[in-house]
């Protein structure tokens, strides 16, 4: 099948530019982005008698802020009613404009206490913040010499010895001016004003929603959990036909174990009815969702112990090769190797080695 006659998956769509009420007083605008596979973000409307909370508020800058904008014109929520700002994780495609309502509005702005934007290295809480799992156990990333550096940042290279992904000069400069707060009302650094627990409870359209912390998509990753209407705001964990970037350039160990968890986690949350991805359509079967999503990873982790009979000891680009098509090949493709490696590696399948190139490579036991 040529790239031209591939299905556009629903998340790969551009907004629908309508206001669409989904529950008793929760409401969604899509907002436009260009991200690779995907077109739009969901913006979540949570109406009361205060105004109105929003989720994830899209990308910085004004094309973003314009949309959103006319948005909530068309909703008939002037931006000065807004109190609140959820963002579910941190990229940029969910917490770019919540900056701007907490400067400008002086809205709420509501994180998990995770929530880390990659240019923060130190938080006076950072002796309490070492990674834990959805089921509670602690999955910090242990000394390890094959991978002093790990965690790199965009600037150098990829633990694994690759290169990072390149973003667009255009979102570079946007994002170091938040970096160091040259924004002014574009590029607004989101500072988190309240950061709740896993299953804390927190008033939204004129009901509680209850906390559930998902790592594995980040490490900060939060969804909401309406056991009143049976909703389950997703954000990234589930989307309904792609399945979120699993990244190996992380503070936590094993990524990839800490998303099976947290999917066991949502699927087993009773009353669910409506689940609310941050892109793409709302769907029903949560759980059946999150089968198909475990199953996907679990064809991966299959495909590389059948690619270890070919390549032997290799590299993650070479993995990499195996697990995805050639159109697919890249940065982001090679992190997701890299974390199902990695999840091998800490279960015993595989051991690792570094080049005197500094790459990495991999064979199965």
């Amino acid at each position: 099948m040529s790239l031209a006659s591939r299905p556009t998956r629903e998340e790969q769509l551009p907004p629908d530019g309508k206001i669409i009420e989904l529950a008793t007083d929760v409401r969604r605008l899509q907002l436009p982005m260009s991200m690779p596979g995907l077109g739009h973000v969901n913006c979540y409307l949570l109406d009361d008698d205060r105004g109105a909370a929003l989720v994830d508020p899209g990308l910085p800058g004004p094309a973003n802020w314009k949309a959103l904008m006319a948005g909530l014109a068309q909703a008939e929520v002037p931006p000065e009613r807004v109190h609140s700002i959820i963002v579910t994780h941190s990229h940029p495609d969910h917490f770019g404009a919540a900056g701007r309502f907490v400067r400008q509005f002086g809205a709420e702005l509501v994180t998990h206490r995770r929530f880390r934007l990659w240019w923060d290295t130190a938080d006076e809480d950072d002796e309490a913040l070492e990674p834990v799992t959805a089921d509670g156990e602690n999955n910090e990333l242990v000394a390890d010499p094959v991978y002093s550096g790990r965690d790199t940042g965009p600037g150098g290279p990829t633990p694994w010895g690759g290169q990072h992904y390149k973003m667009p000069m255009r979102a570079k400069l946007g994002y170091l001016a938040m970096r160091k707060g040259w924004g002014g009302r574009w590029f607004a650094t989101p500072h988190p004003t309240h950061r709740v627990e896993d299953a804390d409870r927190i008033k939204l359209a004129r009901r509680e929603f209850v906390a559930v912390h998902t790592p594995g998509h980040t490490i900060d990753h939060l969804c909401l959990f309406d056991p009143e209407g049976g909703l389950m705001i997703c954000g990234d964990h589930v989307l309904p036909t792609i399945t979120p970037h699993i990244s190996g350039i992380t503070s936590a160990r094993d990524p990839l174990k800490d998303f099976f968890s947290s999917l066991d986690r949502v699927a087993g949350f009773d009353g669910v009815k409506l689940g609310l991805p941050a892109h793409g359509q709302p769907f029903t079967d949560l759980s059946g969702r999150v089968t198909d999503i475990k199953r996907h990873h679990v064809e991966r982790l299959d495909l590389l112990r059948a690619s270890s009979d070919r390549l032997g000891r290799a590299s993650v680009q070479d993995y990499m090769k195996q697990l995805f098509k050639e159109r697919s090949w890249g940065p982001m493709a090679e992190s997701e190797t890299f974390a199902h490696l990695e999840h091998l590696r800490y279960t015993g399948e595989v051991k690792v080695s570094r080049r005197l190139d500094d790459v990495l490579e991999y064979e199965f036991r």
